[in-house]
């Protein structure tokens, strides 16, 4: 099936979004954005797990419970993502690059499940990584998913309210094509601030 011409540019920018962070987070280069390969270490599991400021939301072993002022560990596996209940505190709390990567695979992987899934995805069923492979690997393996349930949108589906059935947000009552969009900025703006954690990791001597 051809892609609908008015997805063409958000699959386009997903895809280079998810490029971009992905190369980001592995290595050895990035394009610094005007064609210039800048050199970036792997990202490793101290760097994962680096909590920059006293009392962050992580990802953490089910053993050691939740976090400052977190409720809960969500999450299927032997780690967990720190999370309460809404409202959660205000200010809200500072996450860690592991909290924000892990958030970012989850809501790709169970959108992919409620739009060309089973539909039935929860936050309980996403395996949460412990280490940097791991959460490499979900990333891409959950933007793929995603990938595959925007191929398999046509014309009438972007028109679609509730072609999603995400629980999480209002997919049920958004139009699809307004889903699409929303899910690109997510990865931007979770993408930037994943880049700007390693760029605060590195300055402070963290990294090789």
């Amino acid at each position: 099936m051809s892609v609908p011409a008015r997805l063409a540019p958000l699959l386009d920018q997903f895809d280079l979004s998810c490029e971009r962070l992905g190369n980001r987070l592995a290595g050895p280069f990035v394009d610094s954005g005007n064609g210039t390969d800048v050199a970036v270490p792997a990202l490793t599991d101290e760097e994962y797990l680096w909590e920059p400021v006293p009392d962050c939301w992580s990802v953490r072993p089910r053993g050691a419970g939740p976090g400052p002022h977190a409720t809960f560990l969500t999450g299927a596996g032997e780690w967990g993502r720190d999370t309460g209940p809404f409202p959660h505190p205000s200010p809200p709390p500072f996450t860690t690059l592991a909290w924000r990567l892990s958030h970012l695979s989850e809501m790709l992987a169970l959108r992919a499940d409620h739009t060309s899934g089973g539909h039935g995805m929860t936050r309980d069923d996403y395996r949460v990584a412990g280490d940097a492979a791991g959460a490499l690997a979900d990333f891409g393996a959950s933007a793929a998913a995603w990938r595959a349930a925007l191929l398999g949108a046509d014309d009438a589906a972007l028109d679609t309210v509730g072609y999603s059935t995400y629980p999480y947000g209002s997919d049920p009552e958004d139009p699809f094509l307004e889903t699409v969009w929303w899910v690109n900025q997510e990865v931007l703006h979770h993408g930037a601030e994943i880049a700007l954690l390693r760029d605060l990791y590195r300055a402070r001597g963290g990294a090789a």
